[in-house]
């Protein structure tokens, strides 16, 4: 299970797999089970943004267990929260806030297999 970052220009925070492009972060969700995955929404001046990854999620029901939210862009992340508010099962936990501290701390331990 991994923890995926998206955003293109951030730096992806330890214990998270970096993900530059919608693309990209559509093909981790494709290819692994995720648990954290932490959203960004402006991807850089006509690239995909994090909504289309937001949509694709509802749309496959390939939903990571925990989604955050730290876009800078308040419309964004309020758009992303609703789509995937409207088809969220129950046991998926969203959050239009990034990530606690304490969260981004469990995904380095787990990542460094309990040792940090």
């Amino acid at each position: 299970m991994i923890h995926v970052y998206l955003d293109d220009y951030r730096p992806c925070p330890p214990g998270f797999v970096a993900a530059k492009s919608a693309e990209e972060c559509i093909l981790l969700l494709e290819s692994e089970e995720v648990d954290i995955l932490s959203l960004d929404y402006d991807l850089g001046w006509g690239n995909p943004t994090g909504l289309d990854v937001v949509r694709y999620i509802a749309e496959n029901g390939r939903y990571p267990r925990r989604i955050y939210m730290h876009s800078s862009s308040p419309s964004g992340r309020e758009r992303m929260y609703q789509v995937l508010r409207s088809a969220l099962p129950p046991d998926v936990h969203l959050s239009h806030t990034p990530m606690p501290d304490s969260v981004a701390a469990e995904a380095a331990r787990s990542a460094a297999g309990g040792r940090a």
